[in-house]
């Protein structure tokens, strides 16, 4: 089969300025889609980010868009549409990170991190559906997180949304299967990034991965293209795990 198996296809991700979101749409453009670059803020970043996709021969555009605000999401989904025709995959990467006790988080930091978790990916779920169900290799992927599944002191927000993302996960799948959209869920464990080398929160220290090395971008972007193209189309309502068996270890 040849490497070239989402040629025709158009994707959006979320948060793919840089990191796991910029691999996530490096690795999908390779695979031959179309993807729209988000970002918020970090303009110069998406940029250079569509200019790499656009060196190798595929398609990109920028659209900086915050996906909590529901018109600046559908003003996203709009441009994707516009520019590439279609929408088959969506890949909801946006998520705002607090590292606090329970006691020093201020509702307003707890709201932002629930709101471009949860909020982000249920407005940009909401405004893709009518695209993505006129396509026969839809997909929805949500990027979750370890400390959705585990006790992870000092990340109670971050585990809530990240929770809230797998519930959300299935109950899409189920309601979506019928339109042929797959919806599911990579939930990351460490992976460095070349800002931050060698860096380790302290859940990674207080139980270490049994693997014992960090897991890189490429690792997550692999598993998300696998979702995204022809060899994952019976895979629907999951979350997948990507930390090296840090989960599972005891």
């Amino acid at each position: 089969m040849s490497d070239k198996v989402l040629v025709g296809a158009a994707a959006i991700v979320t948060g793919s300025a840089r990191n796991m979101g910029r691999m996530i749409a490096l690795n999908l453009a390779s695979a031959g889609a179309s993807v729209l670059i988000n970002g918020r803020t970090s303009v110069d970043a998406a940029e250079a980010v569509a200019d790499e996709i656009r060196a190798a021969g595929s398609t990109a555009i920028v659209h900086m868009a915050d996906v909590t605000d529901p018109d600046q999401v559908s003003g996203m989904v709009d441009a994707a549409a516009t520019a590439f025709g279609r929408l088959d995959i969506l890949v909801n990467n946006v998520s705002n990170r607090l590292a606090k006790p329970i006691t020093e988080i201020e509702l307003d930091e707890w709201r932002g991190v629930i709101a471009s978790t949860l909020d982000g990916a249920f407005l940009c779920s909401r405004a893709a559906i009518p695209w993505l169900e006129k396509s026969d290799r839809a997909c929805i992927v949500n990027i979750g997180g370890v400390s959705g599944h585990a006790g992870v002191k000092n990340r109670t927000v971050v585990a809530a949304a990240k929770a809230g993302l797998v519930g959300l996960t299935g109950s899409l799948a189920a309601e979506l299967a019928a339109r042929d959209i797959t919806v599911n869920c990579v939930a990351p464990g460490h992976i460095e990034h070349s800002a931050e080398p060698g860096r380790l929160s302290q859940h990674f220290i207080d139980k270490p991965i049994p693997l014992d090395r960090a897991g890189s971008p490429e690792d997550i972007a692999a598993v998300v293209s696998l979702l995204c193209g022809p060899r994952g189309r019976f895979i629907t309502g999951e979350t997948i795990h990507v930390n090296g068996g840090w989960h599972i270890a005891t």
